[in-house]
């Protein structure tokens, strides 16, 4: 069993969050937000910027809203 964790360049990242989840994203985005913040967790490697899947797969939960059946609801949980 292989334990070392696998690393995705910007694009793959990308890749992964289209594919896997469902969710806008482009090598772009993800540059911008590694400057900015609120992205997922990276590491470096010299100029090369490394995502392990984990990280964007908790970073595409914590975008995710909770399961709802209205927007009236989502809006009601957003308001207490």
């Amino acid at each position: 069993m292989n334990t070392t964790p696998r690393y995705l360049r910007r694009a793959d990242a990308a890749q992964q969050m289209r594919s896997k989840w469902g969710l806008p994203c482009s090598a772009k985005y993800l540059a911008k937000l590694d400057v900015i913040g609120g992205g997922p967790a990276f590491r470096k490697a010299g100029r090369i910027p490394l995502y392990r899947p984990a990280d964007l797969d908790r970073w595409a939960e914590s975008r995710l809203s909770r399961p709802v059946h209205s927007t009236a609801e989502l809006m009601a949980a957003h308001a207490s």
